[in-house]
């Protein structure tokens, strides 16, 4: 009768142990559908204090199409990384969206997940088809950092967003030649 006792006492403790650990286990993320992804409090409220950035875009080649900004973590690995690797890790990935306006100097603002250190990309989709056509569409990062064949670095346009509104500047790109370069007349700033 001990044992027994013993036995079911033991299978009671590896039960209550899993169960601990079931408990314990992070819930699994439901990730959107794609038109939805990111953009869950995404956009700035008027009047509100931050975390978030204002970005001013300027050097834009038409008035065609979308306009998307979109806040990654600030690595390597996970800068322009897919929005659906992104959120069904838990990582910060935020995304606004807007028609492009018909003047130039258009601001969009995003909202960060916390104070702390992201990327930012600007995407220019042109003929609004949500995929960055390289012949086509213009692009644009943080830091405005000079562009070749490949995305820049995360640490090149990495920016320190703080409890408030911070603004930047960026500016578009498209293809020129081999890379991509803004066009004429298009300012660069806080290149490093």
């Amino acid at each position: 009768m001990i044992g027994r006792r013993a036995t079911v006492a033991a299978a009671l403790s590896v039960a209550a142990a899993a169960l601990v650990a079931l408990s314990a286990a992070p819930a699994a993320i439901t990730v959107p559908p794609k038109a939805e992804r990111g953009k869950a409090g995404a956009a700035c409220r008027a009047g509100e204090a931050g975390p978030a950035v204002r970005v001013l875009v300027t050097g834009l080649k038409d008035r065609d199409g979308l306009l998307r900004l979109e806040l990654y973590p600030a690595n390597d690995e996970d800068f322009l990384a897919p929005d659906k690797v992104l959120i069904a890790a838990g990582k910060p990935f935020k995304r606004v969206e807007q028609q492009v306006p018909s003047v130039e100097g258009t601001t969009m603002c995003i909202r960060a997940p916390a104070s702390g250190r992201y990327a930012l990309s600007v995407l220019h989709d042109r003929d609004g088809d949500g995929k960055f056509g390289f012949l086509r569409d213009g692009v644009g990062f943080s830091n405005n950092p000079r562009l070749g064949r490949r995305k820049p670095a995360a640490g090149a346009v990495a920016l320190g967003i703080g409890p408030g509104v911070a603004q930047v500047q960026i500016v578009m790109n498209y293809r020129r030649g081999l890379g991509f370069g803004p066009l004429a007349g298009a300012e660069r700033t806080n290149a490093r």
